[in-house]
């Protein structure tokens, strides 16, 4: 995705400004917009309302703006329709070389269970070698992105040896019932979903393809200047959603389920594999997110370099 590509998505995802969605960064903004996913925690501190108890005092309210994957969310943090909101390591990437206006607040460090790649039960495909000449699909900017390219450097191959297919998660599900794609490049809860109703098997998961892997957290950069107290406010949540979230994964899935209207099964096996436990952006993880970004730079993949250092947002590091 290129700079034209991304901000022209970025107009598209500013219609929201229209339907109530209005930049934050006021002397004093009457809501918090926050970007989520279908798994995750802020889908936790959502159920709980964690953050919504913190801001209630001083009058602020809690806008919950669901997103399929992690690019279009950052989009509409971009033009300021949402402020705050989570993603996985490749569309921070693909915003920053674009020149999109936003900051890493928090990070959430794993081992990179909750992502695969996927083939049909009975599929001649028996190993990352066999993708060669396959139709793979994945979010273009998405972490499966990432887990893509990845996993075909690890048998010597690239995105030029398969025929890569960019969809959504939505459109790849159903083109994956259809054998209309060979394999695919994928994150919970869609991940589990795959494997509880379509009989998906796992060529690799994001452990053997990756090892250890972030999800971040991020705020648009105006109003984590102007509102540095309430992005705080934001993550402590994630802290105390996190704490909980460790010792009671039924309960997870429950509220994912709920917030998401994924059926509880598929939850239950997200949460089984997910991680909840939010980190600074430290000196550690700032590298392994440089090293992603070089990776594309290299590739052609991001027109540009970039510098991930320069986008940590230092309020979040006291």
């Amino acid at each position: 995705m290129n700079r034209r590509q991304f901000l022209g998505s970025a107009a598209l995802a500013g219609l929201a400004l229209s339907t109530g969605l209005r930049p934050s960064w006021a002397d004093e903004p009457k809501t918090f917009n926050v970007g989520f996913q279908k798994s995750g925690l802020l889908v936790v501190a959502r159920n709980q309302r964690l953050i919504e108890k913190a801001l209630e005092p001083r009058g602020i309210a809690v806008n919950w703006v669901e997103f399929q994957a992690g690019p279009p969310l950052l989009e509409a943090m971009n033009v300021g329709s949402i402020d705050f909101g989570t993603t996985g390591d490749t569309p921070a990437i693909f915003a920053q070389a674009a020149g999109a206006d936003i900051v890493y607040v928090a990070a959430l460090p794993s081992r990179g269970r909750n992502s695969a790649i996927l083939v049909p039960e009975r599929s001649s495909i028996r190993s990352l070698a066999d993708l060669k000449g396959q139709r793979l699909a994945f979010t273009r900017g998405s972490s499966a992105h990432n887990v893509a390219v990845v996993a075909l450097e690890k048998v010597g191959l690239t995105l030029k040896d398969v025929t890569p297919v960019f969809l959504s998660p939505a459109d790849a599900g159903a083109a994956f019932a259809t054998g209309s794609i060979d394999a695919w490049s994928i994150w919970d809860p869609f991940y589990a979903g795959a494997e509880l109703n379509q009989g998906a098997r796992v060529l690799a998961d994001g452990e053997a393809i990756l090892g250890t892997t972030n999800s971040f957290f991020l705020a648009n950069a105006r109003f984590a200047r102007s509102h540095p107290d309430i992005v705080q406010t934001g993550i402590d949540a994630l802290g105390q959603a996190g704490l909980w979230a460790e010792a009671n994964r039924d309960g997870v899935a429950e509220a994912l389920s709920a917030a998401t209207g994924v059926p509880v099964a598929i939850q239950k096996r997200t949460a089984e594999r997910g991680e909840f436990r939010a980190s600074p952006v430290t000196p550690e993880i700032v590298a392994q997110q440089q090293a992603v970004a070089d990776r594309f730079a290299s590739l052609k993949l991001i027109p540009k370099p970039i510098d991930v250092a320069s986008r940590v947002w230092r309020a979040s590091q006291s």
